[in-house]
């Protein structure tokens, strides 16, 4: 045998030896590669210099992502005058006709974890890369016959938020990275469990928007990892459609 031919056998092997020593790389089960191919697939790099307004039920919100700074909002005109609430890196903030309102604490946590849900859910899979994020493997497996990655995310107590014990699973699909589907628990106002269906998947800006159709179990004690299954029995039930509607998105320039 060559001696190049050894030196780079050689060099194979130590890098193969280095990789196995890595965390999941290269491997086909990594959660952490998985999530990094769906942020890429779902827009990347973009989602970090991001303006984007739309309407979701009867309110108008607009996002905005500037590297580590950012400001939500959710505004609506009702009986009590303009209602405008904004959370940031500073904290939460109502305005009613311009005006800062005082809030009790537990109210303002309240209009926070709402604000934040609707653009935490519009945003996936941005997001699954939080600190607080806790992503584990558990399955190739198939809906609608395509396949995919089933990956489980947990949330740590410290940075996770007062619904850090929600658990969900999302499907990431094996050949175009795209997050079609996801599950989910929580505790809140008695408890229960979510599917949500991905369609009218649209490309704007650079980001990959989409709307879900919502489902629930038709009965109790379903374990969570078994809703995909139902879904693709047809044995949930269909509560509604989550749509974005007048989307604009922008970036910073």
């Amino acid at each position: 045998m060559h001696l190049k031919m050894k030196i780079s056998i050689l060099l194979l092997n130590l890098g193969l030896l280095l990789c196995s020593l890595l965390a999941g790389c290269g491997r086909r089960d990594d959660p952490q590669r998985i999530i990094d191919a769906a942020i890429e697939a779902h827009g990347g790099s973009r989602f970090n210099e991001l303006e984007m307004a739309f309407d979701f039920r009867k309110h108008h919100y607009t996002y905005q992502r500037q590297g580590g700074l950012f400001r939500y909002t959710r505004e609506i005109t009702d009986s009590s005058g303009h209602v405008l609430d904004v959370l940031s890196n500073a904290g939460f903030t109502r305005l009613i006709n311009g005006d800062t309102v005082s809030l009790p604490e537990e109210r303002a946590q309240a209009f926070t974890n709402s604000v934040n849900s609707v653009h935490y859910f519009a945003m996936l899979p941005y997001g699954l890369n939080d600190a607080a994020v806790q992503k584990s493997y558990v399955a190739e497996t198939r809906l609608k016959g395509e396949p995919y990655h089933l990956i489980r995310v947990r949330f740590a107590q410290e940075g996770g938020g007062v619904d850090h014990e929600d658990e969900f699973l999302y499907w990431i699909h094996t050949e175009t990275h795209t997050m079609d589907y996801l599950a989910y628990s929580y505790q809140t106002e008695g408890g229960g469990m979510r599917f949500r269906e991905a369609f009218n998947q649209r490309e704007l800006g650079g980001i990959r928007l989409q709307d879900y159709r919502n489902y629930k179990p038709k009965g109790e004690g379903v374990p969570l990892d078994s809703l995909g299954s139902l879904w693709d029995a047809g044995r949930l039930e269909l509560l509604s459609e989550i749509r974005l509607l007048n989307v604009q998105v922008t970036g910073f320039q």
